[in-house]
């Protein structure tokens, strides 16, 4: 019956919480007002404030998590709904997405090696812009600590939804495929759910460079990290 009742309450106060980090969100239209980013930070000052365990939550944050999947597949509607036109940006968007996924291993890799971190930590941050059931993947078979990865996953998500407004603006990329692609192989899901807010059609290019950018990473990182270090 406690479970319940904890469960019950860690749902519904997750979901007021993200309603009204919306609120916020289209009040004050900025990229440190991102839903995900206020309403991520309000629960942690609660669990926090009120000495309340991770455990303690994820006993009704456990199916609001369930929820992911289904929200994934939901994604294909608009692909279905923009068929003829992402037909018509096939090779673009593989090639892209392609080189994207080069580019987030390469610099992950890279980075952490100049700045002296330990093979552990470098392996859990290579996989950081796919999704987290991938990143972990990868993560376990290279070596490295696989709830870390998550953690970066997680930062790779939030940083892109915080900065591409920036960086798409200092490289002056307005196209929806361009942007599509950036978001959806930078920031997996957390990008993806961004660029549909802009348009359906940008969000279902994200999608598809989401889904091939998990398939290329778990290809080509295990070669690719070998090869750097």
């Amino acid at each position: 019956m406690n479970e319940i009742i904890l469960a019950t309450v860690a749902i519904i106060g997750t979901f007021f919480i993200y309603q009204l980090a919306v609120r916020i969100h289209h009040t004050w239209n900025y990229p440190l007002t991102a839903p995900v980013l206020i309403a991520t930070t309000i629960i942690i000052i609660i669990l926090a404030m009120f000495h309340i365990p991770y455990e303690t939550y994820m006993i009704g944050g456990k199916w609001i998590n369930e929820l992911l999947g289904p929200a994934v597949v939901a994604l294909a509607y608009p692909l279905y709904q923009h068929r003829e036109t992402l037909k018509k940006v096939t090779i673009p968007i593989l090639v892209g997405t392609l080189f994207g996924a080069i580019l987030g291993i390469s610099t992950g890799v890279l980075l952490a090696k100049w700045a002296g971190f330990e093979s552990s930590i470098i392996y859990s941050l290579t996989p950081k812009s796919v999704t987290t059931p991938v990143a972990m993947a990868v993560t376990d078979t290279l070596g490295g600590v696989m709830s870390l990865s998550a953690v970066f996953v997680m930062i790779a998500g939030i940083g892109g939804v915080l900065m591409h407004t920036f960086v798409l603006r200092l490289f002056r990329l307005d196209h929806y495929l361009g942007r599509g692609v950036g978001m959806g192989s930078a920031s997996h899901a957390i990008g993806t759910a961004t660029s549909m807010e802009k348009s359906q059609l940008e969000g279902a290019i994200s999608t598809i460079a989401m889904v091939v950018s998990a398939v290329v990473v778990s290809i080509i990182t295990p070669g690719l990290v070998h090869l750097m270090l």
